[in-house]
């Protein structure tokens, strides 16, 4: 046989035992019935979201809990579609906050802004534009509900790729400058890698926030505007209006078989396989597992296809350039940074002052001075609520995140759980709490409070986790060998690794607080309205009556106490944790 043939032919084999291993297994068959199942579920769910305007009142939402699976599944369509958007925006808001001191201090300030304005002061001013923009068509209320789904979700996941990005291990970052990595292959092999962990906790956390707001976002009304979009929020509004139990426990009951479907299915695989970007020196002893990535990885088509996609997106990401090794950054004078500055300044506190004049001119129409010292007075009694809550919260949940975080097995037990107390709306307990407080005439002061941080608290368990979970193996082997216990430990050790998740939970916790005010201040079962003073109760009433000016007027005031307290408190938490305690 002449070296020609010989090579053919070893090509040949080759390819045959390339295509052998690609030929699908049982495996295979398993994981695309499941694909195809999904993808008809969401081409169902697409088609019915497409249908006229008038259907919705043509066919209204039932309690019958037959309806709950129809019903469960759009609400879930509409929240993925939420998350799909809140990703994006992280991965582009993000690091440019996180890259560029310039875009820093507009992005953070504006994101500070955002987180406190609640679901209802966006759907307030959203619902028409986008019921203008497919006009007769359902797909503008769902774009709206996917929206006021998309704000309880964004802010959280980009704090934290934000605080992932700003705490990179400096000697990794030694490492892609000897390699001479270009800014785009050092963002998805050191950066995003790092992120990961974190962001898929938050990705958690997300979800479940979504949930919690899920009933304001399918049964909005403001004003004259009443729209009902079909799903499991307002099955659960609707059964709180005629005082249902039965039907608010079916929707719970719904609410946790979504979670646990899409906790099994989706999360744990991803954290499971995230678990490999930990930063450490020695291996996890105890890894996180999935059963829908073990089986996964025993496919043959599919693990073939995933090569070919991961082969293509090193293309994208390429390897170390050898352009990078040469081409200089460009500099800019001392002279010209400083006149760019004070340029950017200027321009800055333009459009700042521009705001504050444009919300200014537009609230004094037919407000007075007594409507902001009322706006300001309810603002500082919430202040207090969150102020006390959070603290109360962190008191609890800090160790309790530390400890499930550092034991991958039980972190894996309790994960469902809880993102099932995570996304478990207020509402549902309206009819036990406003009888409660009818019955033995209590405070609503008070006794409301708790609905506040009902949500919220979980930001700082899920953060903790987080930063738990990442906390290197082989620190915590150092501190046995020097015998570390006790107050000391948690003083020298565990609180400063994990310092910089908590800011990121306490912080989306304290704004997505403010943000429960709207609906844990005012709350109502039938006809029977319990009401705490506060700022939230005052957006409440002035958005039912579609009382755009003092709507206005109390998000703004709502959004000046939280940029205040996250200048004050939280961002210099960041900035020591950045410069005191970054491994």
């Amino acid at each position: 046989m002449t070296m020609p043939q010989f090579a053919g032919n070893r090509r040949i084999a080759n390819i045959s035992a390339t295509v052998a291993q690609a030929w699908p297994n049982r495996y295979d068959v398993v994981v695309f019935l499941a694909l195809g199942a999904v993808l008809v579920a969401m081409a169902h769910g697409a088609k019915t979201m497409q249908q006229p305007l008038t259907g919705l009142a043509a066919n209204p939402v039932s309690l019958d809990p037959a309806n709950l699976p129809q019903y469960a599944l759009l609400t879930t369509l509409r929240m993925f579609a939420a998350l799909g958007f809140s990703l994006l925006f992280t991965f582009i808001v993000a690091p440019l906050a996180a890259k560029s001191r310039k875009a820093e201090r507009v992005i953070i300030p504006a994101l500070d802004i955002l987180q406190s304005v609640p679901v209802l002061g966006f759907l307030t001013f959203t619902v028409v534009f986008f019921l203008n923009l497919f006009p007769g068509s359902q797909i503008g209320a769902e774009l709206a509900a996917i929206f006021a789904i998309f704000t309880s979700q964004a802010w959280n996941m980009t704090f934290s790729f934000y605080q992932s990005l700003k705490t990179v291990p400096r000697d990794l970052e030694e490492v892609t400058e000897q390699f001479r990595l270009t800014p785009w292959q050092r963002f998805w092999k050191l950066e995003v890698p790092f992120a990961t962990p974190g962001l898929v906790w938050n990705m958690m956390m997300s979800m479940s926030g979504g949930w919690f707001f899920v009933v304001a976002s399918e049964a909005i009304s403001v004003g004259d505007t009443t729209i009902t979009l079909p799903g499991i929020g307002s099955y659960i509004a609707l059964a709180i209006e005629q005082k249902n139990i039965g039907a608010v426990a079916w929707a719970v009951g719904a609410m946790g078989v979504v979670i646990v479907l899409y906790d099994q299915l989706l999360f744990r695989p991803i954290v499971a396989w995230s678990d490999k970007f930990r930063v450490e020196l020695v291996a996890s002893q105890n890894p996180p597992e999935s059963w829908v990535l073990n089986l996964l990885r025993r496919t043959r088509l599919i693990q073939a296809v995933n090569g070919l996609l991961g082969r293509i997106a090193g293309l994208f990401g390429g390897g170390v350039s050898t352009l990078s090794r040469h081409a200089p950054e460009p500099r800019i004078g001392k002279t010209a940074g400083r006149a760019l500055d004070i340029l950017f300044n200027i321009v800055l506190a333009a459009v700042v002052v521009w705001a504050a004049w444009s919300i200014y001119s537009y609230v004094r129409a037919t407000l007075g001075w007594s409507d902001v010292v009322q706006a300001v007075t309810d603002g500082c009694i919430t202040f207090v609520r969150v102020m006390v809550l959070i603290a109360i919260a962190s008191l609890i949940w800090v160790p309790v995140g530390v400890y499930i975080g550092l034991r991958p097995k039980l972190a894996e037990r309790i994960q469902p759980l809880a993102q099932f107390l995570a996304a478990f709306p207020a509402n549902v307990l309206f009819p036990f709490v406003v009888m409660g407080i009818v019955a033995w005439k209590l405070d609503p002061n008070i006794w409301l409070s708790p609905l506040i941080i009902l949500g919220t608290q979980w930001y700082i368990l899920f953060n903790v986790i987080a930063g738990a979970s990442v906390f290197p193996r082989d620190l915590g082997e150092a501190s046995e060998l020097y015998r570390l216990k006790g107050w000391l430990w948690w003083r020298k050790v565990m609180l400063p690794s994990i310092l910089p998740y908590y800011v990121t939970g306490a912080l989306t916790a304290s704004g997505g607080s403010w943000n429960a005010s709207i609906v844990a201040e005012a709350v109502s079962w039938g006809d029977t309205k319990v009401e705490a003073q506060g700022l939230g109760a005052y957006i409440a009433d002035a958005t039912a009556a579609g009382d755009f000016h003092r709507v206005v007027l109390g998000v703004g005031v709502m959004s000046v106490f939280v940029v205040a307290l996250n200048r004050v408190l939280w961002r210099r938490l960041y900035a020591y944790a950045d410069r005191r305690l970054r491994i």
